[in-house]
């Protein structure tokens, strides 16, 4: 059974924070809070974690990973980013859009497309995934976790840890989060394509 941390959503514990990157950065899959629903996480190049998350979400080789950053130019280190992109990114981050971008070479090849080299890179407006991303000093590999033969995301972590406990290394129960997912947006060439229309107000993008 996984570990349980209850965490306050504005104010998060140092203390708790420090042991839920202790168990991302040893090889530890976790079920955290966002501003879209409820995410798995694991460390970026731990392929035994990653491999773990798609059994869990039944994921295939074609599914856009995405990197939880903290800030923009975090995300500039893994994804490609020119002068147009910097600002639509600079307006709509933090929040709950993820951004399809093509992936630089600090990208571990076990997260990338096999036929492209995009990745999913998102900077959330949460205060305990912030402060995880601080604690880390890197990117978090996430998916949103969203059940198989499902649509949306879920939203309790009591919930969480009854149904995924045995097969997690951690939840942390922030409180409730809101039911939508994230909306993605490709932006690899532009004008933008909106993948999935989600919590994320979609309408900026359709030019």
């Amino acid at each position: 059974m996984s570990q349980f941390f209850q965490m306050h959503p504005e104010t998060p514990q140092k203390r708790l924070i420090d042991q839920a990157t202790a168990i991302i950065r040893n090889g530890g899959v976790i079920a955290y809070p966002t501003d879209s629903g409820y995410a798995l996480g694991c460390h970026l190049g731990d392929k035994k974690a990653i491999e773990r998350i798609k059994w869990l979400r039944s994921l295939d080789d074609k599914h856009n990973f995405t990197l939880i950053c903290s800030d923009l130019s975090q995300i500039g280190t893994y994804a490609k980013v020119d002068n147009d992109v910097f600002r639509l990114l600079k307006t709509y981050t933090p929040g709950p859009y993820t951004f399809i971008l093509n992936a630089t070479t600090e990208v571990p090849r076990l997260l990338l497309h096999p036929k492209r080299r995009s990745i999913g890179v998102r900077v959330p407006d949460h205060r305990i995934a912030k402060a995880l991303l601080e604690a880390l000093g890197e990117p978090l590999m996430s998916v949103t976790l969203i059940p198989i033969s499902e649509e949306l995301p879920m939203t309790d972590p009591e919930a969480i840890r009854e149904r995924y406990g045995a097969h997690l290394d951690l939840v942390i129960d922030g409180g409730a989060c809101h039911l939508e997912p994230t909306s993605v947006i490709d932006l690899r060439d532009l004008p933008p394509t909106i993948v999935r229309e989600g919590r994320g107000d979609v309408a900026p993008f359709q030019l």
